[in-house]
């Protein structure tokens, strides 16, 4: 595997300020100045990456201002520039971010701003009244209340333009406070809380050290250039976009927003970005619409025929995809190089068809504690059925291995996280000699990763055999109609397990086959399915009951099933 060269960077403060030296007058950021109707001309707002830094002392200085030196902020709204602004200000400044997820009900935001000892909080108008009953309720240590959407402070909450205008004048008359903050970067500069699929969630620590070994791994493993626009669909809070982001920044590339999951096609064809980040859900949405857009012209079968002439071509080096099926990239902008998706598994002959068109997409693994990325696929170095090779500064082992060389994936390298804030006996349970215990289970091949399942997950019989749920919800997600799965175990009467799963059904794709909604239909035509996978599996792996639905299954906020929570669901009935 060809490493790119790469530029070192120390902390968040080095990175900001490398590229504005480098790219100072590059665009930063690109947005829309308002919400447009359909057919209207679109204008633009763009920061250059000088305007940017401007922008993040301004703000820096004036926390300094209200005493804030060394506390903690807490920041939350939906994805926008000052978002941004105020994540670096923070960071650069020697004080903690503290990142909270902009879809949480108002009882964890209340929790969560709590358990952060945060001294002040930044937020959009939308949030008003849960920080006015924090506030007035005294519900945690939180001092200042930021509001980015006040034109002037009112009723104790501060207006954050009045703020960086503060700050502003404070800088030009000479205060050096926010510039010269020495940066530590070993100790907690970043606290995420992570989603919380198996218990509540957990404080993450995480140095600047730790990010930025994993933006110099990234950078060295896939190329990316100054030219690089992203359009990014995940909110900033989540460590996958959050990382991405701090690569854009180190390249000099630049950032843009989604207006919402409906405005996506929309927005790609506004911004033309040559870089996408985002989760499965949001491609398959995508890969599903431009199917059926392929579909209505009547051209699928001309379409499949390019693509295995293509494919041919493309083991002769002739690479013509683009051209053959530029109406297809044309429809999400016409200039999308990569596609960047995290956060859960992606469904192998998905990846296959994109890749069909031209698409190429890019898989890893990581997690919120290893800030995130643990393994990619990086250029010239990809493997069906694995998530990517280890990143360059990473160790990975495997724990404990079964004959098939599966085990736990432990994972040792400069971006595993400092621990769990205030919780030293959650710290000690994944935390040994170095090693951090993913609660993950996989196996490596070549420095290829490979992941099975996760240890929690595992069913395991009164025989000792061990069912990973990962690998049949695999197999049901080839079945027609088929949204979305979970695989479980069903506590039997002599204290055994019975394999079950719920079956998600897409209703579209259900009429498409039948021709009419039936649930008693639907539930004979999986029933049927489930037995041919049954057929090709030992018996102790057979699925003995099936639940069908169109009810979505309870997820986190960035998309992943939570799966004890559902599991319990069912049970309970």
């Amino acid at each position: 595997m060809k490493e790119n060269n790469v530029r070192k960077v120390t902390d968040l403060k080095d990175l900001i300020n490398q590229t504005v030296e480098l790219y100072g007058d590059n665009p930063a950021f690109k947005f829309k100045k308002r919400m447009y109707k359909k057919g209207e001309e679109v204008e633009f707002n763009q920061i250059t990456y000088k305007e940017f830094k401007n922008e993040i002392d301004s703000f820096g200085t004036a926390l300094n201002s209200l005493g804030l030196q060394n506390e903690r902020i807490a920041l939350i709204s939906k994805n926008r520039y000052e978002w941004t602004s105020v994540y670096y200000a923070v960071t650069t400044g020697d004080k903690v971010i503290v990142p909270l997820d902009k879809a949480l009900p108002d009882n964890e935001i209340i929790s969560l701003a709590e358990r952060s000892e945060a001294k002040a909080i930044v937020f959009e108008d939308k949030y008003l009244d849960v920080m006015k009953k924090i506030k007035e309720q005294k519900l945690s240590k939180i001092e200042y209340f930021i509001c980015f959407d006040f034109e002037e402070d009112k009723d104790g909450f501060l207006s954050y333009k009045k703020l960086l205008q503060k700050g502003k004048e404070l800088l030009d008359s000479g205060d050096r406070s926010h510039l010269d903050a020495k940066i530590d970067p070993e100790k907690m500069s970043i606290m995420l809380f992570t989603s919380g699929t198996t218990s509540m969630s957990k404080a993450v620590m995480l140095s600047q050290k730790n990010i930025c070994a994993n933006v110099m791994d990234l950078v060295k493993i896939i190329k990316f250039d100054d030219k690089d626009c992203m359009l990014a669909l995940l909110p900033f809070h989540h460590a996958f976009q959050a990382i991405i982001n701090h690569v854009v920044v180190y390249i000099g590339g630049w950032i843009s927003f989604c207006d919402g999951l409906k405005y996506i096609q929309q927005n790609l064809c506004e911004y033309k970005p040559t870089v996408i980040v985002c989760v499965p859900l949001i491609m398959e949405s995508i890969y599903k619409r431009i199917m059926k857009n392929i579909d209505k012209q009547g051209k699928t079968k001309l379409v499949n025929r390019m693509i295995k002439i293509t494919n041919v071509l493309d083991k002769i080096h002739i690479k013509l995809k683009r051209k053959v099926f530029n109406e297809v990239h044309e429809a999400i902008g016409g200039n999308v190089r990569l596609v960047v998706v995290g956060a859960a598994a992606m469904d192998p002959n998905l990846i296959k068809s994109l890749g069909g068109l031209g698409l190429r997409l890019v898989q890893g693994y990581g997690l919120t504690e290893t800030s995130p990325v643990v393994a990619v696929e990086a250029d010239g170095a990809e493997r069906k059925g694995s998530v990517g090779k280890v990143m360059p500064s990473y160790e990975v082992k495997i724990d404990s291995p079964d004959e098939k060389g599966i085990g736990e994936i432990c994972v040792k390298g400069p971006s595993v996280m400092i621990g769990y804030y205030n919780n030293n006996e959650a710290t000690e349970e994944v935390m040994s000699g170095g090693w951090f215990h993913t609660g993950d289970l996989g196996y490596l091949e070549d420095d290829f990763l490979y992941i099975t399942g996760r240890k929690k997950n595992v069913i395991v019989q009164k025989n000792g055999k061990n069912i990973f749920p990962e690998e049949l919800e695999t197999l049901i997600s080839y079945i027609p109609g088929v949204k979305e799965s979970i695989v479980y175990g069903k506590p039997t009467r002599d204290d055994d397990l019975d394999v079950c799963v719920k079956i998600v059904y897409d209703e579209e794709e259900i009429k498409n086959i039948m021709g009419y909604i039936n649930e008693e239909e639907i539930h004979k035509f999986m029933k049927e399915h489930i037995a041919d996978i049954n057929k090709n599996m030992p018996p102790y792996k057979h699925i003995r009951e099936i639940i069908v639905t169109n009810e979505e299954l309870i997820k986190t906020t960035t998309a992943k099933v939570k799966r004890h929570e559902e599991i319990a669901k069912i049970l309970e009935k």
